[in-house]
């Protein structure tokens, strides 16, 4: 079994599914990470924030143990910039390269507009006609991003996974993005993420646990 975790840049996956890939991964998943964004010298980027996220990368790669990675590299804030078509195409060849049961991607309305143009691409390349083998299709709750989105579309989860076990690996890992991660009351914080896992734990009898949203749940 083979579980897919989609961020649009480098720290989203932790943010949303950082519990669920390390139980997943604990529980005999193979796990792969696509991320669409990163920086680059040409995008406005010094040598030394090149080579620091690229560190990151490479830490956070180790410490889930990915059997696989594909980083697109993508202009962050930029993806709207993207022919879409090309996007499909590109992220579709990696999929059948793969073949995961399981698909994370960003909730529908995040409100980053790169969060945005990853649903849509994602959505398109999840066709049962197309790829049979994709079996369950959730969307994630990134803080900073799924809290932000509009009132009459805010995230309520319908599918929890319990991450009591692997809180503290999560926090830990997150740790590595020192550069995102801020005090509270910022979002990307410790206390942050660690409250909202409580409370997600609280909706689900648990203690933590990473709360999604269903987009497809197909069972044989």
């Amino acid at each position: 079994m083979i579980l897919m975790v989609v961020s649009p840049h480098p720290d989203d996956e932790t943010l949303g599914a950082g519990g669920t890939i390390l139980r997943y991964k604990k529980n005999g998943y193979k796990i792969a990470w696509l991320n669409f964004t990163d920086k680059k010298e040409e995008y406005g980027y010094s040598i030394t924030e090149v080579n620091k996220r690229t560190s990151q990368i490479n830490n956070v790669i180790k410490s889930y143990d990915f059997d696989y990675f594909y980083n697109l590299k993508l202009q962050p804030s930029g993806l709207d910039k993207y022919h879409k078509k090309d996007l499909i195409e590109e992220v579709s060849n990696i999929i059948r390269q793969i073949e995961p049961n399981r698909i994370i991607l960003p909730y529908k309305y995040d409100v980053h507009s790169d969060h945005k143009v990853v649903f849509d691409v994602l959505n398109s390349c999840t066709k049962v006609f197309r790829f049979p083998f994709i079996k369950c299709v959730l969307m994630m709750e990134i803080p900073s991003e799924s809290d932000y989105a509009n009132p009459d579309n805010g995230f309520v989860p319908n599918y929890f996974i319990n991450i009591t076990d692997f809180i503290e690996n999560k926090i830990k890992i997150l740790n590595i993005y020192d550069d995102e991660i801020k005090e509270h009351p910022f979002p990307r914080s410790e206390d942050s993420v660690k409250s909202l896992a409580l409370i997600r734990g609280c909706a689900s009898g648990f203690r933590y646990a990473e709360g999604f949203r269903i987009l497809k749940f197909i069972e044989d």
